[in-house]
C-alpha cells in the first residue's frame, strides 16, 4: 500500500463499477448504496459505513478496513485478496461464491454471516464472533480460527485443508464430521470432546 493514500472527500454519485486506487476513505455513509462490481486496490477504509450495501462482483485488492459496519452487506461473488479487516461489524453479511485470498479477520463480529460455496485461501480469523455463521460446501485451506466464538456455526459439506483452530468455542456447531483434517491443540480437544464425540457418533454416558 503506498505511503500516502489520496483522500476521498465526496462520495460518487454512482458507485457501481466504480474504479479507485490508493484512496483513503474516511467516516463516509455508504449504508445501503449499490456498489455492485466495485474494483477497489491499494486502498484503506476507517469507520464506513456500508451496512445493507450491495457489493455483488465487487474486487478488493491490497485494502485495510478499521471499524464500522458491514452488517447486512451482499457481497455474494465479491473477490477480496491482501485485506485486513479489524473491528469491523459483519452480522448478516452474505459472501456467497466470494473468494478471500490471503485475509485477516480481527476482533470482528461476523455473527449470522453466509459464506455458502466461497473459497477461503490463507484466511485467519483471530478473536472474531462467528456465533451461526453458515459455511455450507465452503473450501478452506490454510485457514486459522483463533480465539473465535463459533457456537452453532454450520460446516455442512465444508471442507477444510491443512487448517486449524485454537482456542475457539465450538458449542452446537452443526456437521462437526467435516472438521475433519483440522488441527487442533490437546487441550482445545479436550474441551470440545463432547462436540467431536457426536461428529464420529460416540455417545457419551455418565
Amino acid at each position: 500500500m503506498p505511503d500516502e493514500l489520496a483522500r476521498l472527500g465526496k462520495v460518487p454519485g454512482e458507485l457501481r463499477r466504480l474504479e479507485l486506487e490508493g484512496r483513503l476513505l474516511d467516516g463516509l455513509d455508504l449504508t445501503e448504496r449499490d456498489a455492485t462490481g466495485l474494483r477497489l486496490t491499494e486502498s484503506r477504509l476507517e469507520r464506513v459505513e456500508l451496512a445493507g450495501a450491495r457489493l455483488q462482483g465487487a474486487s478488493l485488492r491490497d485494502v485495510a478496513v478499521a471499524g464500522g459496519s458491514w452488517a447486512n452487506v451482499v457481497a455474494d461473488s465479491l473477490t477480496l485478496k491482501r485485506g485486513e479487516l479489524r473491528g469491523v461489524r459483519l452480522t448478516g453479511a452474505a459472501f456467497g461464491n466470494a473468494s478471500l485470498e490471503d485475509v485477516v479477520f480481527s476482533d470482528c463480529r461476523i455473527d449470522l454471516a453466509r459464506f455458502r460455496f466461497a473459497k477461503l485461501l490463507r484466511v485467519r480469523f483471530e478473536s472474531c464472533r462467528l456465533e451461526e455463521a453458515d459455511f455450507y460446501e465452503a473450501g478452506m485451506s490454510s485457514v486459522v480460527f483463533s480465539d473465535c466464538d463459533l457456537t452453532g456455526v454450520g460446516l455442512a459439506r465444508a471442507t477444510f485443508v491443512e487448517s486449524e483452530i485454537r482456542g475457539c468455542k465450538l458449542a452446537e456447531v452443526g456437521n462437526p464430521e467435516r472438521l475433519r483434517g483440522v488441527r487442533m491443540p490437546w487441550p482445545d480437544v479436550v474441551q470440545a470432546v463432547d462436540v467431536l464425540a457426536s461428529a464420529v457418533g460416540i455417545e457419551i454416558v455418565e
